[in-house]
């Protein structure tokens, strides 16, 4: 949908820009291996002008593409385009260097000087998605969450049962899950299964610790929703937990507020929706504003009083709320990515923009 809605307006994708000059590299890359391999001036200069010409060369026609580029994507792919030609220029003139030793690849060997420093190995980064939840515990540490874990495999308790969701409810379709053929080892008993939210953390702290809490799970679920450009089998959560006496709605929305501000940026526009989770009570959908619409990216609401009693919690003395919110969606609005694919295709050339 948002591929399409960039024809329409003849803009060019950040991404899309960035492939073409990547394509350029590679292509070049191997003409001018050709030209070396071949020991050819004559095929080296017609190389020179089909990609680094002045008027009609490979180079300059890509260039057009900047122009189409978003405003604010214009520094990233300008940046881009200035090193695809000085790497352009750079093969070009390793090239010439080599055909005019006149030795081919035997010349380029016999230049080589050992006393050279090695070329220094092309180091990776964090994920984007793992930068993301980086960010995330960092933010809510400052708002007084502590980051906790728990296992992706859980069982009918933990995932179901004590998060207030009854045997006939929906959610617990075995079409819905990935239910897994192994003898349960869990407490409570029931199916394995991988987990499908990261609540069951909050029910693992909550059973092995008394209020007051205020704690934060990242981490996989996972669930067999069909791949699209905004949904995936596997991805990541962010949930939060405060439990405590008074602890009200109002306190709620103060904290969604305040995070999404604090890695989407002041402007960014957030809205409550009445919903129903069987978890929490009264329950919400947090939606954020982009691309001049609104997009789910989680939900939220007042602890349930049975999911309380569940762990052994007074719900006359205290009370809490609790939310969900999906990794990647926040990841995707932050850095402008339109699919959710382009984070799981391992694709290191876009990776590596972040």
């Amino acid at each position: 949908m948002f591929h399409e809605r960039t024809k329409l307006t003849g803009i060019m994708s950040l991404n899309d820009f960035i492939k073409q000059l990547d394509d350029l590299v590679e292509t070049a890359s191997t003409r001018f291996e050709d030209a070396i391999n071949a020991v050819d001036q004559e095929i080296l200069e017609e190389t020179r002008v089909e990609y680094l010409g002045a008027k009609s060369g490979k180079l300059k026609e890509v260039q057009k593409g900047l122009g189409k580029v978003s405003k604010e994507d214009k520094p990233v792919a300008g940046k881009r385009f200035n090193e695809v030609k000085n790497r352009l220029e750079e093969l070009f003139q390793s090239a010439a260097d080599v055909i005019t030793g006149g030795s081919g690849k035997k010349g380029k060997a016999e230049a080589l000087d050992v006393t050279l420093p090695g070329n220094r190995p092309r180091l990776g980064h964090m994920h984007p998605i793992t930068q993301t939840i980086d960010e995330l515990k960092d933010i809510m540490g400052r708002l007084g969450f502590s980051a906790v874990e728990g296992p992706e495999i859980e069982d009918d308790w933990h995932n179901f049962e004590a998060l207030n969701i009854p045997l006939e409810h929906p959610a617990r379709d075995p079409l819905d899950n990935f239910y897994l053929n192994v003898a349960s080892t869990g407490t409570g008993g029931g199916n394995q299964l991988m987990r499908s939210q990261t609540s069951t953390v909050q029910i693992r702290v909550m059973e092995n610790e008394k209020p007051p809490i205020r704690i934060v799970s990242l981490g996989r679920v996972y669930r067999p929703d069909e791949i699209d450009a905004t949904h995936y089998a596997m991805f990541h959560q962010i949930e939060g937990l405060l439990v405590d006496t008074n602890v009200t709605m109002a306190d709620l929305k103060y904290v969604l507020r305040l995070f999404a501000s604090s890695y989407l940026g002041q402007d960014v526009e957030i809205r409550f929706r009445p919903s129903f989770f069987p978890f929490t009570e009264p329950s919400v959908e947090v939606d954020m504003r982009w691309q001049d619409t609104w997009l789910e990216f989680g939900g939220a609401g007042m602890v349930d009083p049975n999911v309380l009693k569940a762990v052994g919690y007074d719900p006359d003395e205290v009370t809490g709320f609790a939310f969900g919110l999906g990794v990647e969606r926040l990841c995707m609005r932050r850095h402008g990515i339109n699919d959710i694919r382009y984070l799981y295709d391992s694709n290191t050339k876009f990776l590596a923009q972040f």
